[in-house]
């Protein structure tokens, strides 16, 4: 009877799901664009740091292209900021659930206008907006901005999302009936073996590739023999919808052991507040060395991400004898097109008890890790590693303009962190007082450059940072610098369309000023690529005066005046003998071609 109540219950609540799922899906949501349904990425798509959590939808390589209401709602926030999204609009439905449109070069007319006064009031370019459900309220087709590629884009797009509008939790917009026609199987390219005794941080696996032969996906060798006593695998692959090439994400990968299903991982709904857990369900080591992503099918200790779904244990497979025993993979997109893969493995070592070659000083993942040196201290949360990391340090003495310490150098950034890790320095050197509010600490890796300003402690500085790395402290009494309008005490700008600055600091920017005859004058700064005014009703002609103001991250000031004159322009006419000597040039061209 028991058991009987349990069946309907789930049945009940999959059927509510499902029904839901339908109501949702059945015509209620548009394409937010006119042209041919189309995508460059869809959800689930592995990215730096994060899983894609919607759909990048073709505008056939344009911007300016009508972007329109998925369904009746309200705009419920916009956003404009330099990466991300860029320019953004949220809007709220009846069933629920929140559209998000992207990477936008321009809102409707009303829209823009409440932005661009609200950006004036505030005196801020970078800026988020809410609004009451009566305010822009729309209908489902209804123009509500232009596309573009403003924000963390590299090319003209429109990223689309669908979110619980209560939760925030992004779903995969292929829920919903879009038209987008999807009757190809995901592709697998690679196979990955790893020794599961050991620390994914401290080897590298055993690549396997995998061809496809009359529709079957197989090894070179169908049988892998092994002298490792614990093992998982990972896989590279990839999904294409139909009529189109573009590798996207898979859906999900499932892998059983002699027919019984060991794990699998979805990806039909993730909380921004967790997309960073991606980096636990790759081989972050793997890709950081340059390598493509390989997807893990066991999940690390420390992932506490809702990704993976554990039917029987984590993933890992003991081989506890030396019997064959049969590997099947499957993968699937969305719409449940599936592609398999079958191969054997067996132990070929000596059967004995598993001993792990972690040492009783590596980092574990769930516990809180504390470093300590006479001069360098760094400290973990619990949370902050997916799996255990052996402490890696040195320092070197560098002497550097300004600095204040060695190079301390722990693990390296091919060893993820969740949030943030502290880092602790003693100074070399006595610090003034007026100067202790100048330090920086520099963070450094094979592939880029980080600073944080740091905090003073009774001889020593702090600060926060996402990677391990090279660290080392100095003072920074530098100021910005910027580039002028040109040579002249009053620079003539009438032919120009624009102003742009491109200021540069030793340690980064913290914030930008410019201010047109003492009034706060809005520059963009899309891409962090420069600050940008066009000429609009803000600069009315005739002569001005600019003042710019820049600030880095340890408050040094950059301050600049500068004067410009602005006239109504035409280009200069051609003369006649110009163009004549234009029109025999033509007609000589053309005698050639004959």
């Amino acid at each position: 009877m028991l058991h009987g109540l349990n069946t309907f219950i789930c049945l009940f609540f999959f059927l509510k799901i499902y029904c839901q799922s339908f109501v949702y899906s059945k015509d209620y949501f548009r394409w937010p664009v006119d042209n041919k349904p189309g995508i460059v990425a869809n959800f689930g798509e592995l990215r730096s740091n994060h899983w894609h959590m919607g759909l990048d939808v073709r505008t056939d390589g344009k911007e300016n292209m009508p972007v329109y209401a998925a369904a009746d709602g309200y705009i419920a926030k916009i956003i404009v900021q330099p990466f991300g999204y860029g320019q953004a609009i949220y809007i709220d439905h009846p069933n629920g659930l929140t559209t998000v449109y992207g990477h936008l070069n321009k809102f409707f007319p009303k829209l823009e206008s409440t932005v661009v006064t609200e950006q004036y009031k505030r005196q801020s370019w970078e800026i988020e907006i809410n609004f009451t459900k009566g305010q822009f309220s729309v209908h489902k087709g209804q123009l509500i901005a232009w596309s573009g590629s403003t924000g963390g884009s590299q090319g003209p797009h429109v990223h689309f999302e669908i979110r619980n509008t209560k939760t925030e939790r992004c779903i995969n917009p292929y829920f919903f009936n879009l038209p987008i026609a999807d009757e190809v199987a995901p592709v697998f390219t690679k196979l990955a073996m790893y020794n599961r005794d050991v620390t994914i941080y401290d080897q590298n696996p055993i690549i396997s590739p995998v061809k496809k032969i009359k529709g079957t996906y197989l090894l070179k060798d169908s049988l892998i023999r092994t002298s490792l006593s614990k093992i998982g695998f990972a896989i590279g692959a990839y999904d294409c919808v139909t009529g189109s090439t573009n590798p996207n994400g898979i859906y999900s990968g499932k892998i059983f052991l002699d027919g019984q299903p060991l794990i699998e991982f979805v990806l039909d709904s993730m909380d921004y507040d967790e997309t960073d857990y991606v980096n636990a369900h790759i081989d972050y080591k793997y890709k950081y060395s340059g390598g493509p992503y390989l997807q893990l099918l066991f999940k690390l200790p420390g992932d506490q991400g809702r990704a993976y779904r554990l039917i029987r244990g984590d993933g890992s497979i003991p081989l506890n004898d030396t019997n064959i025993h049969a590997i099947r993979i499957e993968i699937s997109d969305v719409k449940l097109n599936t592609s398999e893969l079958n191969f054997k493995v067996s132990y070929n070592g000596n059967i004995g008890p598993v001993v792990s070659n972690t040492s009783h000083d590596s980092f574990p993942p769930g516990n809180v890790s504390i470093f300590e040196q006479n001069d360098f201290e760094l400290y973990l949360g619990e949370n902050c590693l997916y799996d255990s990391l052996q402490p890696d340090f040195d320092r070197v003495v560098q002497p550097g303009p300004n600095t204040i310490s060695s190079v301390f150098r722990f693990a390296d950034a091919s060893v993820p962190i969740h949030g943030e890790l502290n880092i602790r320095i003693k100074s070399d050197v006595d610090i003034p007082g007026e100067l202790t509010e100048k330090i920086v600490i520099k963070r450094m890796d094979g592939k880029g450059t980080s600073y944080r300003k740091a905090e003073w402690q009774k001889g020593w500085v702090a600060a926060k940072f996402s990677d391990f790395g090279s660290f080392q402290a100095f003072i920074d009494t530098s100021s910005p610098s910027v580039n002028g309008l040109g040579s002249g005490d009053t620079v003539d700008l009438s032919p120009s369309k624009r102003i742009a600055f491109y200021p540069k600091d030793n340690s980064g920017i913290k914030s930008f000023r410019v201010e047109l005859d003492g009034q706060w004058l809005m520059f963009t700064n899309d891409k962090a690529a420069g600050w940008i005014y066009n000429f609009d009703e803000h600069c009315p002609f005739g002569v001005h005066r600019l003042k710019v103001r820049i600030e880095d991250i340890v408050g040094n000031l950059t301050e600049k005046e500068m004067w410009f004159k602005r006239y109504p322009y035409s280009p200069p006419k051609k003369k006649a003998s110009d163009q004549k000597h234009v029109t025999n040039n033509k007609k000589k061209s053309k005698n050639k071609k004959k």
